[in-house]
């Protein structure tokens, strides 16, 4: 990769006070910083054991607030093939962050034999309980792993699913696509518009169905937009219901859902699907990808229900 293409220090940023979550991977995804333990095959228990090669880059990794006073280290996670630190500034730097990354990174590719040659990903965390959520993400990091690894089956990316002529990508129960009855989830403008004018009985009404259906055994399909939608989303999660998440991005090689999302699949409550490629580029989903999304969830239920009934 052309490291030239990554400006380490523009005049102006990168040096002040703020928290940033930095990543580096052993480019070829080797696990080389160490093995994954699953005592009891319990992914509750799982530990990250380091190599001799884990322990040199966490040492570099332990080394920067030493040689950077201005640095707490606020959490790392050491995994078998990368590594996660936030790292907080805490005071004005006359130096940038890059300038920091860089010197870990290059740290570690001196003690890695060049094994580190993927640029590390740094991210400036601002919006309100980003840190609190990303904590979190690296604290259960190990556990998810040793899930997908006792469960390969739930989170292997399933390939040329053909639903009414379209081809999807999925990850999760796949056994959830032969159930007797599917129902999408679509809050309308109108009974939104109508909540806010005072009569949210229409919206109250389709809200509970949606639940009600879901509890006698309809499996709901939808990407889950609207605020309103994403409350169905979290009464089905918290309930143990099945249901279809429509993605607006495709799987990666190293795809893991997000939080919920991840433990309904492990429980096999979830299938993910999507009809596009991964694009890791991908910015927010537009209205236009809202509109084929909520139109996909109608068209499966539809097919799958009349599948079901034949």
């Amino acid at each position: 990769m052309d490291t030239d293409k990554w400006h380490w220090q523009e005049p102006g940023t990168w040096k002040g006070i703020g928290i940033y979550h930095v990543t580096l991977v052993v480019s070829s995804r080797e696990t080389l910083l160490g093995s994954l333990v699953i005592p009891d095959n319990d992914p509750a228990k799982a530990r990250v054991e380091l190599s001799q090669l884990g322990r040199k880059i966490k040492a570099c990794v332990d080394d920067i607030p030493v040689r950077h006073p201005e640095i707490r280290i606020i959490q790392l996670r050491m995994m078998p093939d990368h590594l996660h630190v936030i790292l907080y500034v805490t005071k004005p730097m006359s130096f940038s962050i890059k300038m920091v990354v860089r010197g870990l990174w290059q740290g570690a590719k001196k003690e890695g034999r060049e094994k580190f040659t993927e640029v590390p990903f740094i991210r400036p965390m601002s919006h309100r309980g980003q840190l609190k959520t990303m904590i979190r993400y690296l604290q259960m990091n190990p556990q998810r792993l040793a899930t997908k690894k006792l469960k390969q089956g739930f989170f292997y990316v399933q390939r040329d699913i053909e639903i009414n002529g379209r081809i999807y990508s999925g990850v999760g129960n796949a056994a959830i696509l032969t159930a007797k009855r599917y129902m999408p989830v679509h809050v309308r403008r109108t009974m939104v518009e109508a909540a806010e004018h005072g009569d949210d009985r229409q919206l109250k009404d389709y809200m509970n169905a949606c639940v009600l259906a879901a509890r006698e055994g309809a499996v709901m399909v939808s990407p889950f937009i609207s605020p309103y939608e994403r409350q169905i989303q979290a009464k089905l999660l918290e309930e143990g219901l099945p249901f279809i998440y429509i993605a607006d991005n495709g799987f990666s090689e190293y795809y893991k859902p997000a939080d919920g999302l991840f433990d309904a699949v492990a429980a096999g409550h979830v299938m993910i699907i999507t009809p596009w490629e991964y694009n890791p580029k991908k910015g927010h989903v537009t209205r236009e990808e809202c509109t084929t999304m909520n139109k996909i969830a109608e068209d499966i239920s539809e097919e799958l229900t009349k599948l079901c009934k034949s």
